[in-house]
């Protein structure tokens, strides 16, 4: 474990991957994620990856179910319609309702060995909707399915499943289980929309979970071009929070970004400053006596930041990066 503060963190690896994950026991909402660093596991270390497996099995147990289930269904289906604009409303999303009741109940008479009453039923076309990202289908058991297909820079991404049941028009929307991380706030979004308006639900977990990839496959790209220039990288979970040092022989540079929603992909909050490793440190240098380092401000950097997407960020101040440390700490040679 390692104390920060009032905080304390518990240190393991994720799977065969190089990157550390720090699960956060105390105090702030979401755990962070420390990248290129060793650390030595205690048992507890050790108990956390345990139950850590165990989720991820489980969560991949429910996946391929769904994913089976998903499947078989736009395979028995008559067409599947793609809808744009104002085709994706509220009155459709009643008739996809109206559908898995009546489904649901020519189901239970079948079983019940009410034939005579199943003609009186209506008989509607099996279809599959898209919209964006998203696929609507009709399930067995008064359920509704959607598949978000999420991307990035044009290339297929995850695939996440939830699964909505209306048993009645009398009663509520619920969720009945998803495939979605749990650290994003599918609960709250529950809460907010569901209830009274199933469609904004629906279009609202698909922004959410495509935001989370972008900011995701944001920091990845940045570790795969320039991995051998980070330091340390660190963030959380839902990458809504992220901070790196990057290297530097003689000037020290750590930049942070914080997003206001879990539906943004650029930072509502940036800070990038500069240290000269050169200054004094705790106010001793060579025997004498001086002040703390002070960190200068890379307005550059930070507007860049605020801007671009990460990777095209990280280019421009690596780029920018020795002309500008060169006029902050012009007693400094240049890295």
């Amino acid at each position: 474990m390692i104390g920060q503060g009032r905080y304390v963190f518990v240190l393991c690896k994720i799977g065969d991957s190089a990157m550390q994950q720090a699960v956060q026991v105390k105090e702030r909402p979401f755990p962070m994620n420390v990248g290129e660093m060793n650390f030595p596991q205690s048992e507890g270390v050790r108990r956390v990856s345990k139950v850590a497996n165990i989720v991820r099995e489980s969560e991949k147990t429910v996946f391929e179910r769904l994913q089976k289930e998903f499947e078989a269904a736009r395979a028995s289906q008559t067409q599947e319609i793609c809808l744009v604009g104002d085709q994706w409303n509220d009155g459709l999303f009643a008739t996809i309702r109206e559908r898995v009741h009546v489904e649901a109940e020519r189901k239970s008479m079948q079983l019940q060995g009410e034939a005579t009453a199943i003609p009186n039923l209506p008989v509607y076309e099996k279809i599959t909707y898209r919209v964006g990202n998203k696929i609507i289908c009709c399930l067995e058991g008064a359920r509704i399915g959607i598949r978000y297909e999420t991307s990035f820079a044009g290339e297929p991404c995850e695939l996440f499943h939830c699964v909505l049941e209306s048993k009645s028009f009398l009663e509520k929307i619920i969720v009945l289980e998803h495939t979605i991380p749990f650290f994003l706030p599918i609960r709250e979004a529950e809460i907010d929309f569901l209830s009274s308006n199933a469609m904004k639900f629906i279009d609202h977990v698909g922004v959410l979970l495509q935001a989370y990839i972008d900011r995701r496959e944001q920091v990845r790209l940045i570790k795969e071009l320039y991995g051998n220039q980070i330091r340390e990288l660190h963030f959380s979970l839902p990458y809504h929070m992220i901070e790196f040092v990057l290297a530097d022989s003689e000037c020290k540079v750590t930049v942070s970004l914080r997003y206001s929603d879990f539906l943004a992909t650029l930072p509502s909050e940036v800070s990038a400053f500069a240290w000269s490793t050169q200054q004094p440190i705790n106010g001793k240098k060579n025997g004498g006596r001086g002040s703390q380092p002070i960190p200068a401000r890379l307005q550059y950097a930070e507007d860049a930041l605020r801007l671009m997407s990460l990777p095209e960020a990280f280019a421009e101040i690596v780029l920018k990066m020795p002309q500008s440390l060169r006029k902050i700490f012009p007693e400094q040679k240049s890295a």
